[in-house]
């Protein structure tokens, strides 16, 4: 890696302009000048941009202008000293050491790590008494690269013992030092980040309170142990963007801001944080003080570990099940139950417009294109639900395996089962392969080149050559035992099966094998062949059951069993089961799986076998309570929804209760006491 900053990037008290634009400016133009960028204008309209939505100047005449830009090729540092001073809008005047951090679109990890190390620097006053004092170019260059680790720097001085604070001076919880937590992180994740994460450390270490930072940086995170999370009295989010993960604060009070004040007002931070400690009206993390908690990771069983990884999956899965399903459910309404007869819908969003309509006038558009904008979303299920797994594992290198695991699932047919297994398979492999102690030269390809490529291959490959296969042969041959198993006339029995398929695994291969075999079969349906009807109503009936299941025990008949995310997660899923979206129930059994699919399995028996002997008939393919004008009798559809339903929901709650509770029991013990 080369040098981070070269003399030819340094103007030492040379006039760069009147106002900090013309800096920016010119010191893009220095990085340009010595061939570590492509785009003086490009480099100042990305660091411009940046400079717009929160000024980078801070206390002590200092300025850190920065971006990630495309124009740059070399990570640098350009430095000017001015005089006289700079407004770069700090609150304490104008800058007179000014910094442009320039990193490339695309920083490694390595060089992320350096610029960082500036930021941190920045906090040190002989670090910046030296940068004044420095009488060539070269000295500047030595002072910055002994900070950011490219020169051996000095022993540093023995560092002042920590004060211990007092009664009076009002840090302190149950009489004792305040215990605090924080988060710093801003939109580049590069320089405010860390030098926020530094002033709160120094200032709380002046206080003498425990006080532990996790910054969260484009280079990744280190999270805080569970222990230390859990024993804090409050938690401080000093951020410009979303808490990486903020579940694992949930209940603690919280004092939050912009990461800047995280630099300027330490002190105040601290003691707010402190104040809302005592104080029980407080606000707190996730609006709820009974929240879970993590376990510390030296404790926490695999089975544990499992779950955490595959809750992170899961939520950032449920906006593309919730959206697409709703917007399918939409299009059916809107547009009819044959508003995607023979891929019609696509076909009129390809050949139709507002000026343009097809033959079915503004119902049939508006229902085509909110049936494709649904089915779309509903197309990204499995690669978001593989691709957040492998982050949950493997931080950001894991995304990509995991996407394109998710995506060769899919194409498998090895539904959310197998995307669930492919993003174990990217995340580990790519957390396996980030381990290896890594040549220098080679560190930097590491996070962008190598872990992709290398768990990609393993992942999907995997799917391909073991997974996929297999699948496609049960799901064929499913297929062609229902067929022959409904000719026999057992009709009922049928209902039992394909309910117990739709809640096998809830939008998966099973799932999609007894919903294809019922729309299937409404093309050979009449008047006088309307088993069909029979077979279509009990598949779209049970397959409500599992999303309406947990949604009625995780908020209504159970809410103490169920965690505050799965709670969240009840109330989204009685949208999901009236619209038959089984997937809404995803959540639940990636969490609990030996507990929640064998009790949405009863329920979705028991609908089945109501649904035929009732002669439920349903004209639709799809839609749930949004296309009740296409299902006859509505009564008995109703009756067979709402036994299956109760019958779900009460078996989980008992199998929670009594079946192999202990770590339920445990995750409890964990939950902080409201006041």
């Amino acid at each position: 890696m080369s040098d981070t900053i070269t003399p030819g990037l340094v103007s030492l008290d040379v006039p760069l302009g009147a106002d900090k634009a013309a800096v920016i400016r010119a010191l893009a133009a220095r990085v340009v000048a010595q061939g570590r960028a492509t785009d003086a204008e490009a480099l100042f309209a990305d660091a411009w941009a940046r400079e717009e939505k929160d000024e980078t100047g801070l206390p002590g005449g200092i300025a850190i202008p920065h971006a990630k830009s495309a124009a740059v090729s070399t990570p640098s540092l350009a430095f000017a000293r001015l005089n006289p001073g700079v407004d770069f809008g700090a609150p304490d005047g104008a800058a007179d050491l000014v910094f442009l951090i320039a990193a490339p679109a695309d920083a490694a990890e390595a060089h992320l790590a350096v610029l960082s190390k500036l930021a941190r620097s920045l906090m040190q006053e002989d670090f910046t008494a030296g940068l004044r004092a420095a009488s060539s170019d070269d000295d500047v260059v030595a002072i910055v690269q002994a900070a950011i680790g490219e020169r051996e720097a000095a022993a540093p001085a023995p560092a002042a013992a920590a004060s211990v604070p007092s009664a009076a001076s009002g840090l302190v919880v149950d009489g004792r030092p305040a215990r605090v937590v924080a988060v710093t992180a801003c939109a580049t994740g590069i320089a405010h980040t860390f030098m926020a994460a530094d002033a709160l450390t120094a200032a709380g270490k002046k206080a003498g309170i425990d006080l532990v930072v996790e910054p969260q940086g484009s280079s990744g995170y280190q999270a805080l142990p569970a222990d230390v999370i859990r024993n804090a009295d409050a938690v401080i989010f000093a951020t410009d963007v979303d808490v990486r993960e903020p579940q694992r604060f949930a209940g603690k009070p919280v004092v939050r801001s912009g990461v800047k004040r995280g630099i300027e007002q330490p002190d105040q931070l601290i003691s707010e944080a402190v104040a809302a400690a005592n104080d029980p009206s407080a606000t707190r993390v996730g609006g709820e003080a009974a929240a879970a908690a993590a376990a510390p990771a030296e404790t926490m069983s695999w089975g544990a570990r499992i779950q955490r990884i595959l809750l992170t999956g899961v939520s950032y899965m449920i906006p593309f099940v919730a959206g697409g399903g709703l917007l399918i459910a939409l299009g059916f309404l809107i547009g009819g139950v044959n508003v995607n007869a023979d891929d019609a819908a696509f076909t009129v969003i390809k050949d139709n417009a507002l000026w343009a309509l097809p033959e079915g006038g503004l119902a049939q558009y508006f229902g085509s294109v909110f049936f494709v904008i649904g089915v779309t979303s509903m197309g990204f299920l499995v690669s978001a639900l593989a691709g957040y797994i492998a982050f949950a594992i493997a931080d950001r290198p894991g995304i990509a395996p995991g996407f394109v695991a998710g995506a060769i699932a899919a194409l498998m047919g090895a539904g959310f089962i197998g995307g669930i297994i492919g993003g174990l398979l990217a995340g580990y492999v790519a957390w396996w392969i980030g381990r290896f102690n890594a040549p220098r030269w080679l560190r930097g390809l590491m996070p962008v080149v190598i872990i992709p490529l290398v768990a990609s291959i393993v992942a999907s490959g995997l799917m391909i050559l073991f997974l996929g296969r297999p699948i496609a042969t049960l799901m064929v041959g499913l297929n062609d035992w229902l067929t022959g198993l409904a000719a026999t006339g057992a009709i009922i029995l049928v209902g039992v099966i394909l309910g117990l398929m739709m809640c096998f695994d809830l939008g998966g291969p099973v799932n999609k094998v007894a919903y294809a075999f019922a729309v299937a079969g409404l093309a050979s349906a009449s008047a006088d062949n309307t088993t069909p009807y029979l077979i279509m109503a009990a598949v779209m009936t049970a397959g409500m059951v599992p999303p309406l299941a947990m949604a009625l025990a995780s908020t209504v008949l159970a809410r103490n069993m169920f965690p505050p995310v799965e709670r969240e997660n009840g109330k989204a899923a009685w949208l999901l089961g009236a619209a038959f979206i089984s997937e809404g129930a995803i959540p639940f059994a990636a969490a609990d799986p030996l507990r929640v699919i064998p009790a949405m399995m009863a329920g979705g028996a028991v609908t089945g076998a109501l649904s035929m002997a009732f002669a439920v008939e349903s004209l639709a393919p799809h839609g749930g309570i949004f296309v009740l004008f296409a299902i006859n009798p509505i009564w008995g559809f109703l009756i067979a929804l709402a036994a299956g339903t109760v019958v779900s929901a009460l078996t989980v709650i008992a199998l929670k209760k009594w079946i192999a509770p202990k770590e339920l029991e445990e995750a409890e013990a964990r939950v902080p006491v409201a006041a």
